[in-house]
């Protein structure tokens, strides 16, 4: 069977990495970049860099990866999806929801495969995490907590704190929980000198009744990626920086210091690390697309889903200027 000829739109910090996993990825052969930039990171090899979309369009390609700044999304993705390319978009799906809904009908009325870089879907940590709430290791969930945080990224110029590090753990927990948010509150700073957020401080609730809290910043000296699942039987705990995955487990053996035991509170019980193969998640998150393009069985984040998850997003944003919670359609 002949390989899917890929495109790549930006060859940035990002698509740099997109660059190096096409090229190792069975059954896809990457032919053409676009970018107006230039290869700032020396990437392209022995392509030459085009100048724009129509250019890489016209290079003869089935399917793209766009990992161009977020206001550039909606461009082109409705420029590939007129051209009947299945694309892959880096999160945020797009500014807006207006756009990111412009950007789903696209693709979905040419019954083409419209996915979105949530990659931290992929993390092994969190599948593994999602995996055994599935099989009930935690019993009934009651909190998904995350902390995202560390220096600011001079790159990001067209979007806050909000939709570009917050959504991901808006997604990662909406997946994880399997289910979707009811409601958010949020506050926000800035105390960078842009006119984007920096500083995003949110709670929320699921459908399922799962509460969440979310602390993001880019105003911190050290990096933090962690997500933290408390349940009836004790809390996860997920290093996504590290792919590390740890089980806390509630106590079942009492204690008899009395001393300790005013000072623990709650009694603790076994502490697993977890061993298992720790695949790079762009790698994992292109093969999800590739198989969705082919008909197969895929985990690809959908346009739809990434819509959902902008939304929220917009909604933690809208929180935070009117100081009121935000609800959503179940």
């Amino acid at each position: 069977m002949a390989s899917l000829r890929a495109g790549l739109v930006g060859i940035g910090a990002m698509g740099r990495h997109h660059a190096r996993v096409l090229r190792e990825l069975d059954g896809v052969e990457l032919v053409a970049i676009a970018d107006a930039g230039g290869d700032r990171f020396g990437v392209a090899g022995d392509l030459p860099v085009l100048p724009d979309i129509e250019s890489l369009i016209a290079a003869g390609i089935d399917i793209a990866t766009v990992a161009l700044p977020t206001q550039f999304h909606e461009e082109a993705a409705l420029a590939l999806a007129e051209a009947g390319i299945h694309t892959l978009v880096e999160k945020p799906i797009a500014t807006t929801v207006e756009q990111g809904r412009r950007m789903v009908e696209a693709f979905e009325s040419r019954g083409l495969v419209g996915a979105v870089g949530h990659i931290e879907r992929f993390n092994p940590a969190l599948q593994q995490l999602r995996r055994r709430i599935e099989a009930g290791d935690l019993g009934e969930v009651y909190q998904i907590a995350t902390r995202r945080q560390g220096p600011f990224p001079a790159r990001i110029a067209d979007v806050g704190v909000g939709k570009d590090l917050a959504s991901h753990d808006v997604d990662l927990t909406a997946w994880v929980a399997q289910s979707p948010y009811e409601r958010v509150f949020a506050q926000v700073t800035r105390r960078s000198g842009r006119p984007h957020e920096d500083m995003v401080l949110a709670t929320g609730r699921l459908a399922s009744g799962v509460i969440a809290g979310h602390i993001v910043n880019w105003l911190s000296p050290m990096k933090e990626r962690t997500t933290i699942v408390t349940g009836e039987k004790g809390a996860f705990v997920a290093d996504t920086g590290s792919g590390d995955l740890t089980f806390y487990a509630n106590g079942t053996i009492p204690l008899e210091w009395e001393s300790v035991q005013a000072f623990r509170g709650v009694s603790e019980g076994d502490v697993t690390r977890f061993a298992y193969a720790k695949r790079e998640p762009l790698k994992v998150e292109h093969e999800a697309f590739r198989d969705a393009v082919l008909g197969k069985e895929s985990d690809v984040v959908t346009m739809e889903q990434g819509l959902r998850t902008l939304a929220v997003v917009e909604g933690l944003l809208e929180s935070a200027e009117t100081g009121q919670s935000v609800s959503f359609d179940a």
